[in-house]
């Protein structure tokens, strides 16, 4: 059989023969601690973590021979990037402050404020809740949410608000930031309905 494959016997031999070197075998047992340690971590830790934990546990392994391990098993960390907000080239409009820090109330539908949240989704990436709460009942009265932070997310808030909360009376509406193109001209912090 030999000559009909053209290889020697010595080749075939050693073939039949054959084991994996101590540091293949070496590499199949760190394969699965790494793969344990990557697992218990709930797929957060990266190289670096899974070397430290490695070494803590007694193993010692350089951090490129975990990263070739990691590689071959096609693992990596699950990463969420910091949500960065770009900053804005327009010129902040600044507008009186009405409140001025004062956040009593004797009534309902007196004093209302805004706030934007940035919140991280794996389908969307970052989306944005803009709120509305009534500083008398620290409840909030009104919401929207958008893959998109604009004007048009911020005014959906307060009509949802307004809608649900039918105000008689004028009322304070206070956020934290206004800008020049992207507030509307009509849109202040004193607001009469």
């Amino acid at each position: 059989m030999c000559k009909v494959l053209k290889v020697s016997r010595s080749s075939y031999y050693k073939h039949l023969t054959k084991r994996p070197s101590n540091r293949e075998v070496e590499n199949q047992m760190l394969a699965k601690e790494i793969l344990s340690i990557y697992i218990d971590s709930k797929k957060r830790y990266g190289a670096p973590k899974i070397n430290e934990t490695l070494i803590a546990n007694g193993l010692n392994i350089s951090l490129k021979r975990t990263q070739r391990i990691m590689k071959k098993l096609d693992i990596k960390s699950i990463i969420i990037k910091k949500y960065r907000p770009q900053s804005s080239k327009n010129k902040v409009v600044e507008k009186e402050n009405i409140l001025k820090r004062d956040f009593s109330t004797k009534a309902i539908n007196e004093k209302w404020v805004t706030d934007i949240t940035y919140i991280y989704t794996l389908k969307d990436r970052w989306c944005y809740l803009a709120s509305v709460m009534d500083l008398h009942t620290k409840k909030i009265i009104g919401h929207a949410m958008s893959k998109s932070i604009d004007t048009v997310l911020a005014l959906e808030a307060v009509k949802n608000a307004m809608k649900l909360q039918k105000p008689t009376k004028p009322l304070i509406l206070h956020s934290d930031y206004t800008e020049k193109k992207t507030m509307p001209k009509n849109f202040r912090f004193r607001c009469f309905w």
